[in-house]
């Protein structure tokens, strides 16, 4: 069994008219497909890179397989868990890590944040407190637990990120582009984290998705590239490299379509 595995997904979006298209034509509707036909497997204990432009489908994918989306054609399957009969089950497996510090209230501490978001995920009283003072020692925030957010670097917010993600204790952790903006120093320090401790030690699921080339080559198990919805190569970096002799660069734009790139 697979950790994730989808067949043939497919999601379009309306795609917003202006007062003008809405004028002379209001009954016309145009749609943009966001994915189209998604075949694709990650194993367990795998940490799993999905590379793509901006626009080509990756945050709509990790929405399907949350279950925040749901599809219009085709299956996924998450933790055995299939997201259109056990969303319930499958959210209770997984974890969600966004580079969005809109979503964290910054006035009050680390520790205040992971608590008010710990009784979201069910937990209370002396588990609550021992599963947040766990996950403060595991992301390196424990000394900064009691600062206010507001005051926390960039690097800091999107451990915190992480670290709510693991509340739930999670089988799966999808994340996505946690490293974006980060100076070399921290976004190493999140790599790492994700793949020496996450995958590595927890044996936690890494679903990952960036546009940082090097950040894929050095840190996945096996990556693919997504372009207008469509997955159009899926691998190991030493297989699609052939051993070294193409660049994943080169690999990377042969998948991109140029209007794309």
């Amino acid at each position: 069994m697979n950790a994730i595995n989808t067949s043939g997904l497919k999601k379009a979006y309306p795609i917003l008219k202006g007062y003008r298209e809405l004028f002379f034509h209001p009954f016309k509707k145009q749609w943009v497909q966001a994915l189209n036909g998604i075949d694709m497997k990650v194993n367990y204990s795998e940490c799993f890179c999905l590379l793509g432009p901006n626009g080509a489908g990756k945050t709509t994918l990790i929405k399907v397989l949350m279950t925040l989306v749901l599809p219009d054609e085709g299956e996924a399957w998450v933790n055995g868990f299939s997201t259109k009969k056990d969303a319930n089950r499958i959210k209770s497996s997984v974890g969600y890590a966004i580079n969005d510090e809109r979503s964290f209230y910054w006035r009050l501490t680390g520790r205040q944040n992971l608590d008010f978001f710990a009784v979201l995920n069910g937990l209370s009283g002396k588990n609550k407190k021992k599963k947040i003072e766990e996950i403060l020692s595991l992301t390196g925030l424990i000394n900064a637990a009691d600062l206010r957010f507001n005051t926390y670097s960039t690097g800091m917010r999107q451990m915190l990120a992480l670290a709510r993600a693991l509340l739930p204790d999670p089988e799966i952790l999808f994340v996505d582009e946690p490293t974006r903006s980060l100076d070399p120093q921290s976004a190493k320090k999140i790599r790492v984290f994700l793949r020496d401790e996450m995958v590595g030690k927890q044996k936690k699921t890494v679903f990952w998705t960036t546009h940082n080339l090097n950040e894929a080559q050095e840190y996945s198990h096996k990556i693919a590239v997504i372009d207008k919805g469509k997955i159009n190569i899926t691998g190991s970096v030493k297989e699609l490299t052939q051993n070294g002799e193409k660049t994943l660069q080169d690999i990377y734009d042969a998948a991109v379509s140029k209007e794309s790139s």
